[in-house]
């Protein structure tokens, strides 16, 4: 059986002693200075993993533009999002899987050593693009250290080029226009992974306005995780989301944060959990607030 939510630092051990394909990605990455998550990355990660950037390899240009800055007129070149971290199209993402050797008879690992918020994006990217062996390591970089896992520094050698084919997408991706559609309607629940300030309009350090989506609900993407890192038991994560949800049906749950990227330990939770899969607003507060006419509130 595949890995596919949460994997410990004592099963990733077993997995790479087992012999079955394996690909593991540091995610790690800082907003304020984004070099750092590969610099941290040369200065140690674990032995054999690769890293993911979310500015170069996990996010496309900004709008519909290539990185020249001319307009894009492939539809494999357009972004699937919006926002400050647009999703790129899964034909891009595929074309990266493959540039780096990961096939689809792989079981994927992805880390950090920022509390699950960078890795969880390349694990939702990977279900999008219909690979379900993909797990996130519980605790991220800190729980392999502390169970005296191997590792390594500077660059890891390049693999050979995969073909890897994408499949129905198995988690599903919300637009902006499904969105405003849907707002103030029973069928659909925003979650927003941000933190309270952010979410009140108190603050708003990254984007031009600030405030939330209307009706949104709040819950920041930290509390999924107990005081050691590791997110919480299933039960507890069941409870939570049942107090916040109410009688709100969890099919009707998008989730949503800054940029896309924050939102996911949300989705994730929901998942170990046991409620299923939800939808992800890739766009988020970012793409929402960048249009006037869209509703803010605030409070």
């Amino acid at each position: 059986m595949p890995f596919a939510t949460l994997l410990s630092a004592t099963q990733l051990q077993t997995l790479m002693h087992s012999g079955q394909p394996l690909m593991v990605f540091d995610c790690s990455f800082d907003l304020s200075d984004p070099a750092l998550g590969a610099r941290q990355y040369r200065e140690a990660h674990i032995s054999g993993a690769l890293h993911a950037d979310l500015d170069r390899h996990l996010s496309a240009p900004h709008g519909a533009r290539g990185t020249n800055g001319s307009v894009v007129t492939s539809a494999a070149d357009r972004p699937a999002s919006g926002g400050r971290h647009p999703l790129p199209s899964r034909e891009r993402f595929a074309a990266w899987l493959s540039q780096i050797g990961f096939a689809n008879d792989m079981q994927a690992v992805v880390y950090d050593r920022n509390g699950a918020n960078y890795c969880g994006r390349l694990w939702w990217m990977l279900k999008w693009a219909g690979h379900d062996a993909v797990a996130v390591l519980d605790g991220g970089l800190q729980a392999w250290q502390a169970a005296g896992g191997a590792m390594a520094s500077g660059d890891e050698p390049t693999h050979f080029q995969s073909n890897f084919a994408l499949h129905a997408p198995l988690r599903r991706l919300v637009t902006v226009h499904e969105v405003l559609a849907a707002l103030g309607q029973p069928g659909q629940t925003i979650i927003d992974a941000r933190g309270a300030p952010r979410y009140l309009g108190e603050v708003e350090p990254l984007d031009p306005v600030a405030g939330h989506i209307p009706g949104a609900l709040n819950r920041p993407f930290g509390l999924n995780l107990g005081p050691d890192g590791h997110f919480k038991s299933a039960e507890q994560l069941r409870g939570e989301f049942a107090a916040l949800l109410g009688d709100r049906p969890v099919a009707s749950v998008v989730h949503q944060c800054g940029s896309g990227v924050s939102a996911i330990p949300n989705l994730l939770a929901m998942e170990v959990a046991g409620l299923g899969p939800t939808a992800l607003f890739a766009g988020s507060w970012s793409e929402w607030c960048s249009d006037p006419a869209r509703p803010v509130e605030r409070g």
